[in-house]
């Protein structure tokens, strides 16, 4: 049972945040406020609906007591309505008041690589990522491209972006993993469906505070780039391969013809797989024994089959199938796999914390 001196704490802070919006006059500040009146409405909404309830059963108990039988029995028949109820709104309040994960905030890098499946693997690489184009524009993200290797048949064998706005890594990480394809490919002439593959890797993009990089920690080596004819491209030394020594990971960026331009796209993804890897260690030591939960990132396992015959699209870790494939490629229908995957990682987390008290 969550204390009620904590859902007065949580009902007495929002009232303060709202006055303070009435009187604020820095931006920042306006800013600030209204983020955190945002994050609180739905809890307090939950918190005062709980209170409420409480109120209602300590009144209601006191009516199911009393000397008139038919006021009595009206009393008692609400209070077990309200009984059933108050498990299901204090389910949903304790859900809500779990801690977030810091990063959730945050802007995200995208990564789609063509798996198993040759031309047909590239093509669907590319489906996939104009479905998170779509679903981004949808919730007024902003994608831009860093790189991307096209295949010859169309498609991708490899394409890299980063995705800003609020909260994209809260929805986007649960993406991340092995997506296979079951379909028919234009190239098959006797109508046999294959199946191929493609990974993703979602990896939030972290402020300047959270990861440290010493130039000292740095090769920079620059190169002419390859590719496709044009000006400039491939007559410069305008190309970057950046080397974080302690670590040996290397990030190389090519697409723009500016070296510069060049060099920040390539810290931006080297802080961010960076910041990736350090979470995922972090995570590891904290929860060896729950690799198995949902939202776990391991692009080992196979998380969504995208079956085009049957118009189906199935989550195989919450084992949710939508027939409403065109829906989801169109991003218009991609929310309802996050959100349910979403309650699944809060759920399992709460029940971890229940056996853990």
């Amino acid at each position: 049972m969550i204390p009620q001196e904590k859902l007065d704490a949580l009902i007495t802070k929002f009232n303060k945040i709202e006055a303070q919006m009435s009187t604020a006059s820095k931006a920042e500040e306006i800013v600030r406020l209204s983020k955190e009146h945002g994050e609180l409405k739905p809890v307090v909404e939950a918190a005062r609906q709980l209170t409420s309830i409480r109120k209602q059963m300590v009144d209601l108990k006191e009516l199911a007591e009393s000397d008139d039988a038919e006021m009595a029995e009206v009393a008692y028949e609400e209070l077990q309505e309200l009984k059933e109820k108050m498990p299901e709104v204090e389910m949903d309040l304790q859900l809500m008041l779990l801690p977030k994960d810091k990063a959730d905030d945050s802007s995200v890098i995208l990564e789609v690589r063509a798996g198993t499946g040759g031309d047909e693997a590239a093509i669907f690489a590319g489906d996939l990522f104009r479905m998170y184009q779509r679903y981004a524009q949808l919730n007024g993200w902003r994608v831009e491209v860093l790189s991307a290797s096209e295949a010859d048949m169309g498609g991708y064998k490899e394409i890299q972006a980063n995705i800003s706005g609020d909260g994209v890594y809260a929805k986007m990480k649960y993406e991340a993993g092995v997506h296979r394809v079951q379909r028919v490919p234009e190239t098959e002439t006797q109508g046999r469906v294959h199946t191929s593959a493609a990974t993703v890797a979602v990896l939030p993009e972290p402020e300047d505070v959270d990861i440290e990089i010493k130039d000292s920690d740095l090769r920079i080596d620059v190169f002419r780039a390859s590719g496709p004819g044009g000006q400039s491209v491939n007559t410069t030394d305008s190309a970057v391969r950046i080397t974080h020594l302690p670590t040996g990971l290397v990030v190389s960026q090519q697409d723009e013809k500016s070296q510069h331009k060049n060099r920040a796209k390539a810290l931006k993804v080297l802080r961010a797989r960076l910041y990736e890897a350090e979470r995922a260690r972090a995570d590891a030591e904290r929860a060896a024994t729950r690799k198995g939960m949902v939202g776990s990132g391991d692009r080992s396992e196979r998380i969504r089959t995208y079956n085009y015959p049957q118009s189906r699209v199935t989550d195989h870790r919450i084992n949710l199938t939508l027939y409403k494939l065109d829906e989801v490629m169109t991003g218009e229908a991609l929310g309802e796999f996050t959100e349910a995957l979403s309650l699944q990682d809060r759920t399992d987390r709460l029940a971890a914390m229940q056996e853990d008290a």
